[in-house]
């Protein structure tokens, strides 16, 4: 699902975000990035999204090489992924069924058809008494359950998250892992960036640990940090 042969990343101005990184996520895995802030995990989910460009090396998703594509296939790629944030990104001036029904709403879905994928996405992430709730009236556990429901209800076969539990407390944060989890034994293959070391322990998946842009090691599924 995802490939990593050898990638650098060196920003404009000498930056080198990643160097010689290489590795492979099966489909349907479950997968912890972890580092120091500025090992390089941001500019690693970039990159699956193409929303930067390796400077070297070979980055393949879900058997597109990325590093070969040209630009106009970028859209296609992230309508295939779906992305969670540390600050939810939520549109306060929309209902949540209505943020929740944005990428349906992009992508051209009938109004039937992103009816009920959103309750659907709703009900899954424990929210679909919510679903014409603002998302100002919500807690902040809340409020990223919408922004997993936003991403999933599109069913991509990918699921990517870049420190989405920074802002909450440890019991909404395993909430929210056990939640990723329950995704991924549905057949999405999921990255997660995350800084949370005693919880990424606890779920007891593989983890990819990153220090200063290389990829330091490599930590099978169970045996833990």
């Amino acid at each position: 699902m995802i490939k990593f042969e050898r990638v650098s990343k060196l920003y404009p101005g000498g930056c080198r975000a990643l160097t010689d990184v290489s590795f492979t996520i099966e489909r349907g895995s479950m997968v912890f990035l972890t580092g120091h802030s500025g090992a390089g995990k941001s500019t690693l989910l970039r990159l699956v999204m193409m929303l930067e460009r390796a400077s070297r090396g070979q980055v393949v998703v879900n058997d597109r090489n990325l590093s070969k594509s040209p630009d106009r296939l970028a859209p296609l790629v992230r309508q295939s992924t779906g992305m969670i944030f540390q600050d939810h990104k939520l549109l306060n001036d929309k209902t949540v069924a209505d943020n929740v029904a944005l990428p349906l709403m992009i992508a051209g879905l009938k109004y039937s058809d992103i009816r009920k994928r959103v309750r659907a996405a709703l009900d899954k992430v424990g929210l679909l008494d919510k679903e014409k709730a603002w998302p100002l009236t919500l807690s902040g556990g809340e409020q990223q359950r919408v922004g997993i429901a936003r991403a999933i209800v599109s069913m991509p076969p990918l699921l990517l998250a870049d420190e989405p539990t920074g802002n909450l407390d440890p019991n909404l944060s395993r909430e929210l892992f056990t939640l990723f989890e329950q995704v991924s034994e549905r057949g999405v293959t999921v990255l997660i960036a995350s800084h949370d070391l005693n919880l990424v322990r606890l779920m007891r998946k593989r983890v990819l640990v990153l220090s200063a842009g290389r990829l330091a090691d490599d930590i099978p599924a169970s045996d833990g940090l």
